[in-house]
């Protein structure tokens, strides 16, 4: 039997290698009524956990990218600061932090945008990429898109080229994705409900 890594690192350019993630749903928790009632989530700590799960996750998110030359990661605050450095690790990429305000030491740019419930902003050092380098922006769900809007926002604007949006959940009914048509949006796993 190959393993992932195995068939990652004896992959000829020409191959198209993909991970069957749909294994990974079976190590998240699915967990009602939270933050509210009403509202499903799918908790990916018990996927985290998991040794092989989160190797199968970091290897899955690689293969979209590989060929593509990415320069910098962009992760989003919080839970793309989880995925973010390991799968610029695999992309021999940078990777640069997308922070909720004050967070972050040097002079930053930065963009509110609206939440259901209310506004919300993100930073990023005005120095963190530079005009013309291949980003992507990973985070850990996809739902409606307001806070990847807002970093795709903030990338542009430093000049940055998106090259992807990369996300382990996409919450299909939500339909996020329709905003970001012009981009290469790219998730593991997929939920209708």
């Amino acid at each position: 039997m190959v393993t992932v890594q195995a068939a990652l690192n004896k992959r000829r350019p020409e191959q198209d290698i993909r991970t069957d993630c749909e294994p990974l749903k079976k190590l998240i928790r699915e967990v009602p009524d939270f933050p509210k009632p009403g509202i499903l989530f799918y908790d990916i700590t018990t996927l985290l956990k998991d040794k092989l799960g989160f190797a199968t996750l970091i290897n899955a998110l690689s293969e979209h990218y590989f060929e593509k030359k990415i320069d910098l990661v962009l992760g989003i605050e919080a839970r793309g600061f989880i995925f973010g450095p390991a799968l610029a690790y695999r992309l021999n990429a940078g990777f640069v932090p997308v922070r909720k305000p004050r967070k972050l030491p040097a002079e930053t740019a930065k963009v509110t945008y609206q939440l259901e419930y209310g506004s919300d902003t993100l930073e990023i050092h005005k120095d963190a990429i530079h005009p013309g380098q291949r980003v992507i922006i990973v985070d850990d769900l996809l739902a409606t898109g307001g806070t990847c809007q807002a970093t795709v926002q903030l990338a542009e604007s430093l000049g940055g080229n998106i090259a992807g949006l990369a996300f382990v959940v996409e919450l299909d009914f939500l339909n996020g994705r329709d905003r970001f048509k012009e981009y290469d949006v790219f998730s593991l796993l997929h939920y209708d409900k």
